[in-house]
């Protein structure tokens, strides 16, 4: 007998993802190795920026195959994971082994990151509510239009962030120097286990492995659907950024059961703002100069889905401390989330 195509790639997409698992992670490490020759700041960036870098690229390949909506869900998706699975596992996580009632973080950083996160909420609605609402100048075109206008003001923002960033950490690590404090510890006194350019070279050849299986997986997405009769919303949203986070997720634990929250809400909380004002609109341009109508309209579950995370997460961030309550609360936002997107039937999947 002849095995249906859909069925071969029923068992492709898992053997990708599976595939992708240490990719992504031997990825985090080297990006951490490689933060050892470029101090904390900028190494700080470069971990955000490659720890999202197997989300993007799935993202893109997804792009050129013209699934907007597998684009979309995965991006989310990956909001998502960040905001409720890893920041509630690190909760969790370090108020079980620490033996503290409470552990501190910065409430000023969780605030400003709290602001990013609102105006990407703030910038998928008015395309959204257009598109429902029917109340476009321009049919079909005006909402696409208010995407991509939109969608260059959060790259700016994002920049003037970075730049923000980078500043005044700058500022602070002078400070204290001139102050004589001692800015280091045992961590920070850790040698790097490969060279730079060992780094690099690692870096370009596990980027170009995730890329070729980006491929696989995402022509895959369709016939696991198929096969396994699981929505591709389930598929995009929860099970493809598990994957790529992987390697955030055993970061921000392991920094949070070491009582380091500032470095574990960098990494959820910083990934998560990255993908929201940069990856989101980063992909509405790349489909913008590829001929892709990829816009900011996420669908109305989609955008309501990311809008009471946000808020949750920003309320539970307001008085700079986590405990494990917190820590399950948030998880298990995260289970209702993803039992909803299980029974959720995308009206549009293929984006048209």
């Amino acid at each position: 007998t002849i095995t249906p195509l859909f069925l071969l790639k029923g068992w492709v997409f898992p053997l990708t993802l599976l595939g992708i698992i240490p990719l992504a992670e031997r990825l985090g490490f080297a990006t951490e190795q490689l933060a050892f020759f470029t101090g904390p700041t900028v190494g700080g960036l470069l971990n955000a920026t490659f720890g999202n870098a197997t989300e993007l690229i799935i993202s893109i390949h997804a792009l050129r195959s013209g699934k907007l909506r597998v684009v979309q869900q995965s991006l989310l998706g990956s909001i998502l994971s960040n905001l409720l699975l890893v920041l509630g596992c690190a909760f969790f996580s370090g108020g079980v082994t620490c033996g503290k009632t409470e552990q501190k973080f910065s409430k000023s950083e969780a605030v400003v990151s709290s602001g990013l996160l609102l105006m990407a909420v703030l910038g998928l609605l008015p395309p959204t509510v257009l598109h429902y609402t029917h109340s476009e100048v321009h049919s079909g075109k005006s909402g696409l239009a208010l995407s991509r206008f939109s969608s260059c003001v959060m790259l700016v923002a994002y920049a003037c962030y970075i730049y923000f960033e980078l500043t005044t950490s700058r500022r602070r690590e002078e400070s204290n120097q001139g102050r004589g404090e001692n800015v280091g510890d045992a961590d920070n006194n850790e040698a790097p286990d490969i060279s730079k350019w060992e780094a690099i070279a690692w870096l370009a050849i596990l980027t170009i492995w995730i890329s070729v299986l980006s491929d696989y997986l995402v022509n895959a997405i369709d016939g696991a659907s198929q096969a396994w009769n699981i929505p591709v919303a389930f598929i995009s949203v929860i099970l493809l950024p598990i994957v790529g986070n992987a390697a955030e997720h055993a970061s921000a634990v392991m920094f949070a059961m070491k009582d380091k929250l500032d470095l574990s809400l960098g990494v959820a909380i910083g990934s998560s703002t990255q993908m929201s004002m940069f990856g989101i609109p980063f992909c509405v341009v790349i489909g913008w100069m590829m001929g892709q109508p990829m816009d900011l309209n996420f669908h109305l579950f989609e955008t309501a889905s990311l809008l009471m995370t946000v808020l949750v997460v920003a309320f539970l961030l307001q008085d700079g401390t986590s405990n494990c309550l917190k820590g399950l609360m948030l998880f298990l936002c995260y289970l209702i989330v993803a039992a909803s997107f299980y029974v959720h039937s995308d009206q549009d999947p293929d984006g048209k």
